[in-house]
């Protein structure tokens, strides 16, 4: 029988479609390749792009020239711009601002053929570091009230770009899924003086079925209520708010998880496309009128990323409710997981 199933973090149900019993060969598509004659994110192309905001390189190593590791650039054609004011208006009931935020684009090797989970945990690390830079920086900027970092791995999952690349949007609102989350952790400190992420890790860690891994740093689980098969969450073991507070050792036990994690999708539904999004506390700026909104968050909020391979498509029912259908129990997902065989 199908079950409906709470998630207490984005409040939302989810069906999981139980009898259907997909299993991971169900799920193995046909991947789109993109060709692709002159890739601007190669080395030996750096003029080809904008000029690089932050990289990895050896030192002495001149900016925008080969040799880099890791680099970060702001997007060509960005979705918001950096320069200017907001002007925040009202244009009869509705809201308007000037599309100002960033727009940046990591990325995260010099060879084209090599995907993120082809990358050693050294290598993944530097990634990590990337990440983390971009955030401190960005926050510095008043106007800018989140700042995502997020991945798109295939075709079927945005990526117009087929180099392997992450992306860094900060943006002067704070985004819908983001204030929920906030919303909802903030409340439930408020009811138990206890994080809700750490009390999920310590249930399901008690119960093990959704786990995938854990080697005492970060855990990484099948949520228990997934609104996509085989999605997963990487969890820091020890509560932190803020990704960007992370030292170099975490960063590097963190690359190895990443890159385990990823194999293991590999192995199991042959690379499948996937979104993977860093949850991360927002920029705490003083906002006008809430002195203690942010009080809370480095008690409340647990940051985590969320790793969602895209082998199912959003209906009519899902668009229409907001519930999602899962075919694919998480049990059933982290078990497949688990038993994978990395050598493949």
């Amino acid at each position: 029988m199908s079950e409906l199933r709470w998630d207490p973090l984005k409040m939302s149900w989810v069906i999981i479609t139980q009898q259907r019993g997909r299993r991971p060969q169900d799920f193995i598509l046909h991947r789109e390749k993109l060709a692709m004659s002159a890739c601007p994110f190669c080395t030996g192309r750096e003029a080809k792009t904008p000029q690089e905001v932050f990289a990895v390189r050896p030192a002495g190593s001149a900016p925008n020239t080969p040799g880099w590791k890791v680099r970060v650039i702001p997007n060509k054609y960005p979705a918001l711009g950096i320069e200017g004011n907001l002007e925040k208006r009202g244009e009869g009931i509705y809201d308007v601002m000037n599309g100002i935020g960033a727009h940046e684009v990591i990325i995260e090797n010099p060879d084209h053929q090599r995907d993120l989970a082809d990358l050693a945990p050294i290598e993944i690390t530097d990634v990590l570091k990337a990440y983390r830079a971009r955030l401190l920086d960005l926050r510095r900027d008043s106007r800018f009230r989140y700042i995502m970092i997020f991945k798109n791995h295939g075709v079927e999952a945005g990526a117009n770009i087929p180099h392997s690349h992450s992306q860094v949007i900060a943006v002067p609102v704070t985004p819908p899924v983001i204030s929920g989350k906030l919303s909802v952790c903030r409340d439930y400190f408020e009811r138990k003086e206890r994080c809700l992420m750490c009390d999920i890790l310590h249930q399901e860690r008690s119960d093990g079925r959704c786990i995938v891994r854990d080697d005492g740093h970060f855990v990484v689980l099948a949520p228990f209520a997934s609104c996509m098969p085989f999605e997963l969450r990487i969890v820091p073991r020890q509560h932190s708010h803020d990704f960007a507070m992370m030292d170099d050792q975490q960063l590097a036990l963190l690359a190895e998880t990443l890159k385990d994690t990823l194999l293991r999708l590999r192995s199991v539904l042959r690379d499948p496309p996937y979104n993977f999004i860093l949850h991360n506390t927002p920029p705490m700026h003083l906002r006008l009128g809430k002195p203690a909104y942010w009080g809370s968050i480095p008690y409340d909020y647990h940051w985590h990323i969320e790793l969602v391979p895209r082998l199912t498509k959003i209906a009519g029912f899902e668009w229409g409710t907001g519930f999602y259908m899962n075919p694919t129990p998480p049990e059933e997902a982290a078990r497949y997981l688990r038993e994978a065989d990395l050598s493949i």
